[in-house]
């Protein structure tokens, strides 16, 4: 059973009660890397976490299944070619969430990028200290999907 979440807009991104924010640098250049970000149906190639991803309202919004069987139905809030993706959740079946936003912004480093991950979000207090104690396995799965990612643009 999915359930609706609060709309929130790009600001929150900086204003939300939980935000975790993650950097990574990559050999890619920023043109590769958003093109990754926007090709929906592939994040499954490099995100170990999502299972299932297909653009839904014409490309802006997205589905996306994780492992575990979280679902989301998202709206695409940025996409700024070279420069950022941002999508909000708007309804989901993992219980205790209020709003989520996830913002990804790139910016050329050398021949590279840097990619700058904000998780931002609201919920009960047990979720909230939940992701909280979770930071450390969320920064991993980044890292490891950045990582992933870069490999496979490299070899592109």
């Amino acid at each position: 059973m999915t359930h609706r979440l609060r709309s929130v807009g790009l600001e929150y991104a900086e204003t939300a009660p939980v935000r975790l924010v993650f950097v990574a640098e990559i050999s890619a250049a920023p043109e590769a890397v958003f093109e990754a970000l926007a090709d929906v149906e592939g994040w499954p190639r490099w995100y170990r976490q999502v299972t299932g991803a297909r653009p839904t309202d014409g490309g802006k919004g997205r589905e996306i299944r994780l492992k575990g069987g979280t679902l989301f139905h998202e709206t695409v809030m940025a996409a700024d070619p070279h420069e950022r993706y941002a999508y909000r959740v708007d309804e989901t079946n993992a219980p205790g969430l209020r709003a989520l936003l996830e913002e990804w912004t790139l910016r050329p480093s050398g021949g590279g990028t840097v990619v700058r991950y904000v998780f931002a979000l609201d919920g009960t207090a047990l979720l909230r200290g939940a992701v909280r104690v979770l930071r450390p396995g969320l920064r991993r799965a980044f890292h490891q999907a950045v990582r992933t990612l870069d490999r496979r643009l490299a070899a592109a």
